[in-house]
């Protein structure tokens, strides 16, 4: 049970550190000092949910159609290859910096809407959590619920240290040579994972 609840903290980390505009907000609002609390609670609980989806919903498909895990199983190995070399890609091609907003403060709604928006109508998101992580708990037979809090952990853990911490990395995140070591590192996770599930 430890090893799968290691997996999928692991997993889930590896997928939710890939820079997007939902991790980009968070950052923003961590940089800025606004609703820092609520914005990454908001994000961490929508992955807790999307993910228990994903696992429960996929343990029911998966006994009714028993050639259905190989097949995601593949398709997994196929994203985490085409993740990685999009985030290779990214590293290479270098160019982007984040910088904190001068803008006034936003109320907490219109930006818990934002960040819903980002969240739950963003296709990523549900890929990486349901169809993804969901396929993966497949290889964890009774152990999915372990890996499932691995990787709902990994969320919280992620959320809450990117928010806070966001103030910390302000002079870092200034700079685009920092997002090439970020996204070459996402790459090699990204490719580690896809070899070790190919590998079996």
């Amino acid at each position: 049970m430890q090893f799968a609840y290691l997996s999928g903290f692991q997993l889930g980390l590896g997928l939710i550190v890939a820079i997007g505009a939902q991790n980009a907000f968070v950052l923003r609002q961590g940089l800025r000092g606004e609703h820092v609390f609520a914005v990454a609670l908001f994000c961490a609980l929508s992955d807790a949910i999307l993910i228990a989806l994903g696992v429960s919903g996929f343990a029911v498909a998966s006994r009714a159609l028993p050639w259905l895990g190989p097949v995601l199983l593949w398709g997994g190995v196929a994203f985490l290859a085409a993740y990685g070399a999009r985030a290779a890609w990214q590293a290479l091609r270098g160019g982007g910096a984040l910088r904190a907003s001068g803008d006034a403060g936003t109320a907490l709604l219109p930006t818990l809407l934002a960040i819903a928006g980002m969240t739950w109508l963003n296709p990523h998101v549900w890929l990486d959590t349901v169809v993804f992580l969901g396929s993966i708990s497949a290889q964890y037979p009774d152990r999915q619920t372990a890996f499932g809090l691995g990787a709902a952990t990994a969320s919280f853990a992620f959320f809450f240290a990117l928010a806070y911490g966001a103030r910390l990395l302000q002079p870092v995140f200034a700079r685009p040579g920092a997002w090439r070591v970020l996204d070459m590192a996402i790459a090699v996770v990204m490719w580690s994972i896809a070899w070790s599930l190919a590998a079996g």
